[in-house]
């Protein structure tokens, strides 16, 4: 179909503003005229203007917006926010068409924006490739109705099911190539955080930084009891921000926060309510086993990534263990096994 082609640009456009538009949704729009595609753009930045402002700014001859199609994979915004409301932009234009590909789950905008442009007079289709721009933003819907960050889980693991040897000091098992390495990195870029438990933290003393791949820092967390990691770690020595969390009370510094939970109760609601008051909407578990399975045992998950290496360890710590493998997919890349899984309460309640 034709509506279905351009929709599908839009979702390619949109996809381009990754790694810079959170907590914004990612859209992308297009402007047809008599079949033609006239103008394009996308949300660029968080803060910056929207899809459909850049796609009206890059059309030369404005007299061609009173006869053409405006086509977007996300309901036109209605309030204002950081930018003026995109459906009055497309009223003013006198665009007299809107192709939107799903309706925005922003309590805000929640079917307004559809409403004031029909109001004004204009047709407006919705439902185009419905559940693939809905899939685009599935980080976006996930924060604002579940009221926490989407979660993703990544570990590499042995051919025979561990992911490091018994150690209680010392490097761990390189299990990632150099060339699987920046997959991680890539991940990192995508993703407002990443955490890992007060293990992973003392003995393998990672970064957690996007140094293989180009992008920014996500805020880096970390799980710390009794505040027992020392301040030699680069977790904690670094000038990029932190979350601790913790059981005791610790002063601020100048990076780090420390948040003080409820280790009596289950730490993981306790955590995902924090963080979506920061408006983190998105956040990478690398590790270690433990703190992955107690994500998985919960079903706080969306997607896992899981990496898996020829080498045969024959013992050490046992990989953590995805046991309701409803949706899943593997693919080589450079050579090593990757296997992506989507929890099924996420397919269940298709986003």
């Amino acid at each position: 179909m034709e509506e279905e082609k351009y929709m599908q640009r839009c979702i390619e456009l949109a996809r381009n503003g990754l790694c810079n538009v959170s907590p914004n949704p990612m859209v992308g729009a297009v402007i047809v005229h008599n079949g033609r595609i006239i103008g394009e753009g996308y949300h660029i930045r968080c803060g910056q203007a929207h899809a459909e402002v850049n796609a009206i700014r890059s059309v030369k001859d404005q007299t061609l917006l009173k006869h053409s199609t405006i086509y977007v994979s996300l309901e036109p915004c209605s309030h204002y926010g950081k930018t003026p409301p995109c459906a009055d932009l497309i009223i003013e234009k006198q665009i007299p068409r809107i192709v939107i590909g799903c309706q925005d789950p922003f309590s805000e905008v929640a079917g307004r924006g559809i409403q004031k442009l029909r109001n004004a007079g204009r047709e407006v289709i919705v439902g185009v490739l419905e559940k693939e721009c809905r899939d685009l933003i599935r980080r976006f819907i996930t924060f604002n109705t579940l009221r926490r960050p989407y979660i993703i889980l990544k570990w590499a693991e042995s051919s025979d099911g561990f992911i490091d040897i018994n150690r209680s000091e010392g490097h761990p098992i390189m299990l990632s190539t150099s060339l699987t390495s920046m997959l991680v990195h890539k991940k990192r870029s995508e993703s407002d955080a990443i955490m890992v438990g007060s293990r992973t933290a003392l003995l393998d003393n990672p970064s957690l930084t996007v140094r293989n791949w180009y992008g920014k820092n996500p805020v880096r967390i970390a799980l710390d009891k009794d505040l027992s990691l020392p301040s030699t770690l680069h977790l904690l020595s670094d000038n990029i921000p932190t979350l601790i969390f913790t059981s005791l009370i610790h002063p601020q510094e100048k990076h780090i926060e420390y948040i003080t939970l409820n280790y009596q109760k289950d730490l993981l609601p306790q955590i995902m309510e924090e963080l979506y008051h920061r408006g983190l909407q998105s956040l990478l578990v690398e590790g270690g086993a433990q703190l992955l399975q107690s994500f998985i045992n919960a079903e706080l998950w969306d997607e896992a990534f899981i990496e898996r290496a020829e080498i045969r360890l024959q013992s050490g710590v046992k990989a953590p263990e995805i046991r309701n493998k409803i949706s899943y997919s593997t693919e080589k890349h450079f050579g090593v096994e990757i296997t992506h899984y989507t929890n099924k309460s996420r397919l269940n309640n298709p986003i």
